[in-house]
């Protein structure tokens, strides 16, 4: 039950400062701001975060929460190619609706200058198992190739996304990240497809 109760207070931080974040921008929001919008303490916050820049790292939980809702919505009948077309659709729309393209660019920044953990690419993240069970199956059912890994699908599939943000962010959102998507990530990833 503690464990719960642990997750579930470090839950509440990242999303009442994802928030907040997105709400009034992350320069001008508070640790206390977070403290309060969440409902936690103070001794919590810092139980579980140096300090506020320590939650930029968070946006990969913000991200693996939405694969989670996402799995109960998948068509179990869908072609796997499909399946990972739609996560992606999806994923990108709540990133453009949710998170500001500034704490996107942040994002993307600190994980090219982290020394410690890079929290997007921790292979143990509900993000790659998912992707990973996905492939797999996809290969079973003959809808994916079978003469690559699926780690390797697994790999392309999510250096496509990072590469479709970071320009997004470079781009400064001028187009939408999922229109665009929608077209390129099949585009890039077809390669990967067994036609029927």
């Amino acid at each position: 039950m503690a464990k719960k109760s642990t997750r579930n207070t470090r839950e509440k931080i990242i999303d009442a400062a994802w928030k907040l974040f997105y709400r009034q921008g992350y320069d001008d929001t508070t640790v206390e701001e977070i403290i309060e919008e969440s409902g936690t303490s103070r001794g919590s916050f810092y139980h579980y975060f140096q300090g506020k820049d320590a939650l930029l790292s968070t946006l990969a939980d913000v991200f693996d929460r939405k694969y989670e809702e996402l799995t109960e919505t998948l068509d179990p009948n869908q072609d796997r190619f499909e399946q990972l077309m739609y996560l992606n659709r999806e994923l990108f729309a709540m990133l453009e609706n949710s998170i500001s393209l500034d704490l996107a660019a942040r994002l993307y920044s600190s994980q090219l200058i982290t020394r410690g953990d890079k929290s997007l690419m921790d292979r143990n993240r509900t993000y790659y198992r998912l992707l990973r069970q996905i492939a797999l199956q996809g290969q079973e059912r003959g809808e994916l190739r079978g003469d690559v890994t699926a780690n390797e699908i697994v790999r392309a599939y999510a250096l496509c996304e990072r590469a479709l943000i970071y320009d997004w962010c470079l781009s400064e959102g001028d187009y939408s990240l999922t229109q665009y998507s929608r077209t390129m990530m099949p585009m890039f990833l077809q390669g990967f497809r067994i036609e029927k």
